[in-house]
């Protein structure tokens, strides 16, 4: 890891590639990590491994769908230890059964990451330093909409857009933005799936992944490369042969 990334904060670390990337990056020279979750016990649990490995470690219990909130949290943060990096990664996928659920995707995955990333930006371009990076986490379903999950894909594919057009606009105030298109990664929304999960994989290789391609600045960090490519090009079949083919697949439950 760089020697200029030291000081990183991670939404929704108490699991999956969250949880990943905090122990990953305490086992590779962070000497800040700044965690938030919505389950203590958990939440805990890899405050306590990142501790072993020698990082400090900041934990709060929030809800980053609450913009006033996560402003103060993050403004805290960076007084503690200007920040570097800065992971939007809490998510939800909850299915389509009933509005609420529909809303609570809609909210913790969009807002959830204007509520991360927007303060992090303002507090980024007050005080430049030599390493500003914005993470993030969309999904390989954010490539089309799915009709599997209408609102998973929907809102995936609305922070992947929004994060590419935040690169060419921070371009000018040096802030680096990487977004993140993993696929199946285990997780405890992947630990929920009974449809079929190709190319499956565990969350520290995908940490792993990730952590590569922030350290090389590269705009999309898309994973694995054959469902990246499928996705890609079923995004560029004509509709009704698209949705031909989505219509045969699995439903996610």
């Amino acid at each position: 890891m760089t020697e200029t990334i030291k000081n990183i904060l991670i939404t929704g670390a108490s699991s999956g590639i969250g949880e990943a990337l905090a122990e990953y990056y305490a086992q590779n020279g962070a000497q800040n990590l700044f965690l938030c979750g919505r389950n203590k016990q958990r939440l805990q649990e890899i405050c306590a491994r990142c501790e072993k490995h020698g990082a400090k470690v900041f934990s709060e219990i929030i809800d980053v769908c609450n913009r006033d909130q996560m402003a103060h949290w993050i403004a805290d943060c960076n007084e503690k230890a200007p920040l570097n990096l800065v992971f939007a990664n809490a998510g939800v996928s909850t299915g389509e059964e009933n509005p609420d659920n529909i809303y609570n995707t809609f909210n913790t995955n969009i807002m959830g990451v204007l509520n991360t990333i927007t303060p992090a930006i303002e507090l980024y371009k007050k005080h430049p330093c030599n390493k500003q990076i914005i993470a993030i986490t969309s999904s390989i379903a954010g490539y089309h909409g799915l009709p599997s999950c209408p609102s998973y894909s929907a809102t995936k594919a609305c922070v992947k857009a929004y994060g590419e057009a935040l690169r060419g606009s921070l371009r000018e105030n040096n802030i680096q933005v990487s977004i993140i298109c993993p696929g199946f990664v285990k997780s405890r929304i992947t630990d929920k799936n009974t449809c079929p999960m190709p190319f499956f994989m565990q969350a520290d290789k995908a940490a792993k992944i990730i952590a590569d391609g922030i350290e090389k600045n590269h705009s999309l960090i898309a994973f694995p490369w054959p469902m990246r490519f499928a996705v890609w090009f079923m995004s560029c079949l004509p509709n009704c042969i698209g949705d031909f083919i989505y219509a045969s697949l699995p439903h996610k439950v």
